[in-house]
């Protein structure tokens, strides 16, 4: 890895530039310098400096300075969101972790060696002034051998954070790296420490893991690595349950598959994490075992699990609904001998049309899960067809702005034929143009209708019926053909 090809944004070389002219030490650190080196364009920027926060604000006016890790906000003035503010913290060292995640004291320390003694991993305890890199722990070689490792004794590390168990996971993951063995041992050892960690920490990193392009190789790390108890455990239940004809793989191979699939596809959190979780009902209701075991019910214990997983983990509100509604309702009819428009209607009106897509991609994830070589079988594609055939059925009746109570009221007619032949005259006027569907337009138009013959009016109501039918059966088509089906 040559440090030429290190490049860093203008805004941190100056921060760099005015502390060095200060007479002060600074460099680019962290998790950026690393992504930089990588070749990955970092999120944001940090810098460490010997600099005091007083002397940091003096240099940099315009900052601001609200917490007690002697972290000072630059602002740089760019409209780049990655560097309009860059995090200036003073060298430090992180004294106690009584509570396994906070130091219990700060103290400054004498230079950026013992700064970066203090961090995580090898890969992240590296720093460049914009003309040498600092490595005392050898991360640079790290970063070219594809290797997590901790910074130091890994016991330690874990005893200090023990966040940092699942940070290896997610960095091995997110990076297609390979944790050290001794890093390895270290997080089998410590897991249980996952206990004394705020929830909300580690559904977040669990989103992380989640949202990187090889989710399902974070999961089975985090089962490997003897995490997963401590944050779903519901979910290594299906570890070595085995299916009935349908599949190929166990409960668990199953839902990681799908997981991969829904990752590959980049869906969203909400559908990945659906995926992964659509099945986890099944031990609980495995009835029976071999080719012939029956899990009947197992969307629904399914759903309920989830919610009860996501609400221990303190995810939010909309996260716990939705993905509990996706894996509710993931086994919906889908053979086109039974399903029909009216139970599509009820499953849109069940699931929300907002919900629909991401539903189908839960489906799609469950199928190519299952060992089956198309994501999309005519079925699937039949009932997407339905789905939005159902969802873009041209205004009813129902919708106009006008109903045949209020005809007969205003144009003072009775019940009967004539009711019915205004009312689809009017329909075939919103059909033409929808802007036209106002309760002035309407009331215009009907008094001109109205005084037409019973017969005008019987013919003008044949042909509105006839155009109705032809835009269903053109609409129809159209979308028969977007899915390939008959």
């Amino acid at each position: 890895m040559k440090e030429e090809n290190i490049k860093f944004p203008e805004e941190a070389h100056q921060i760099l530039g005015k502390l060095g002219d200060a007479g002060f030490e600074a460099f680019v650190v962290g998790g950026c310098l690393r992504d930089a080196m990588l070749g990955r364009p970092p999120k944001d920027w940090d810098v460490t400096t010997s600099a005091s926060p007083e002397e940091i604000q003096k240099l940099f006016p315009d900052s601001f300075y609200e917490n007690q890790f002697g972290t000072v906000g630059v602002k740089t003035g760019s409209k780049d969101p990655g560097v309009a503010v860059i995090e200036v913290t003073t060298f430090r060292s992180d004294l106690g972790y009584s509570d396994k995640r906070h130091p219990d004291r700060i103290e400054f320390a004498k230079n950026i060696e013992e700064d970066l003694a203090r961090r995580d991993f090898t890969i992240n305890a590296m720093a460049h002034d914009g003309t040498r890199l600092v490595d005392p722990f050898a991360g640079a070689k790290d970063l070219e051998d594809k290797v997590i490792r901790a910074v130091g004794e890994p016991n330690k590390r874990f005893s200090e954070d023990a966040l940092r168990l699942m940070r290896a996971v997610r960095f091995a993951t997110d990076l297609g790296f390979d944790i050290e063995e001794r890093t390895q041992a270290a997080v089998r050892e410590h897991a249980g420490l996952l206990e004394m960690i705020a929830k909300e920490r580690i559904a977040d990193e669990l989103k992380k893991i989640i949202m990187t392009d090889h989710a399902d190789r974070g999961i089975e790390l985090l089962r490997k690595q003897e995490l997963l108890r401590y944050i779903l455990p519901e979910l290594g239940e299906g570890f070595g349950v085995g299916q009935n004809r349908h599949h190929i793989y166990t409960v668990w191979e199953h839902n990681v598959l799908a997981l991969k699939y829904a990752a590959e596809q980049k869906y969203s959190f909400h559908a990945r994490l659906a995926s992964l979780l659509h099945d986890v009902g099944k031990p609980r209701t495995k009835q029976g075992d071999g080719p012939d075991s029956t899990f009947y019910g197992h969307e629904a214990v399914g759903g309920n699990m989830a919610a009860q997983m996501l609400t221990r983990l303190r995810f939010s509100k909309d996260d716990i609904e939705k993905v509990a509604l996706l894996v509710r309702n993931h086994m919906f009819q889908s053979d086109p001998d039974k399903v029909t428009p009216a139970g599509v209607r009820r499953l849109v009106a069940r699931a929300g049309q907002e919900n629909i897509t991401e539903l189908l991609q839960v489906r799609e994830a469950d199928r190519i899960g299952s060992g089956v070589p198309k994501a999309r079988p005519y079925r699937l594609r039949y009932f997407m067809f339905l789905v939005e055939k159902v969802q873009t059925e041209p205004t009813s009746r129902k919708q106009m702005a006008i109903n045949g109570d209020e005809v007969m009221e205003i144009l003072d007619i009775k019940p009967g034929p004539r009711v019915g032949a205004i009312i689809d005259a009017l329909f075939e006027e919103v059909l033409d143009d929808p802007s036209r569907n106002t309760k002035e337009y309407l009331i215009n138009k009907m008094q001109e209708l109205n005084k037409f013959s019973d017969e005008e009016l019987s013919e003008l109501r044949r042909k509105a019926q006839e155009k109705y039918r032809a835009v269903l059966e053109e609409e129809e088509a159209e979308i028969k053909a977007k899915y390939y089906v008959r």
